[in-house]
């Protein structure tokens, strides 16, 4: 399983031979500038909550690629107006996809289109598969849900928000590190504006203290899990 990160919270997945693209912001994104987003692939687009941070370049994409977007029903509805295609999805929903398995878990913000609509509720996700097992968490306060998905799956690691002020902080996210029981944590959602810059060596240090791993990725960077 490859991982790719194209900055904030936007990740692109390469997993059973389908590549999975989370939260598309960066064609406005001032920190992902070098990306060339014409060259991003898609099978899949998978969409936490409907802020403009985190959809910014979905109709772009999945126009191109003809990808199939994977989010809440308010979500993928807004989009199927639109021409594209989408499977919708809600709270403890699980459905089996060609890559594997996703489940479809509770997340604490708020979610609105940057033209009013309504963007139902935010979320995460679960990915289970052959390859491995993963929690995107998108935008999300810490709740003591995410002990649920400690107990309820083996995760091979989790990327989670760890910048504050919209989201957890990383102090939090170290918390949730324990709760969902996961030892390896990719941060997403800090940098990216003023109010979300961080101290990448004190986060680093927190979850070090909870024998924790947390990987701080270069935008434009590919690693294997």
């Amino acid at each position: 399983m490859n991982l790719t990160y194209y900055g904030h919270s936007c990740f692109g997945v390469e997993v059973n031979g389908k590549y999975l693209l989370f939260d598309p912001f960066i064609s406005q994104n001032p920190l992902a500038k070098n990306i060339e987003i014409e060259k991003i692939p898609a099978d899949y687009i998978l969409i936490s909550h409907a802020h403009g941070d985190h959809v910014f370049d979905v109709e772009t994409i999945a126009s191109r690629t003809n990808a199939k977007i994977i989010s809440n029903y308010e979500i993928v509805s807004y989009y199927e107006k639109k021409g594209l295609k989408g499977h919708g999805m809600n709270f403890g929903g699980i459905w089996q996809f060609d890559f594997g398995k996703v489940t479809y878990v509770l997340a604490v913000h708020s979610s609105q289109f940057p033209d009013g609509a309504f963007g139902g509720n935010p979320g995460g996700f679960i990915v289970e598969s052959n390859e491995g097992n993963f929690y995107f968490a998108g935008d999300t306060a810490l709740t003591m849900d995410m002990k649920l998905i400690g107990i309820r799956y083996k995760l091979d690691f989790a990327l989670l928000p760890i910048g504050s002020n919209f989201t957890m902080d990383y102090f939090d996210a170290a918390t949730c590190a324990e709760f969902i029981g996961c030892d390896k944590i990719i941060g997403i959602h800090y940098d990216t504006f003023p109010p979300i810059k961080i101290d990448h060596q004190k986060a680093i240090d927190e979850f070090g203290r909870n024998g924790k791993e947390l990987l701080l990725m270069k935008i434009g960077e590919t690693i294997a899990m």
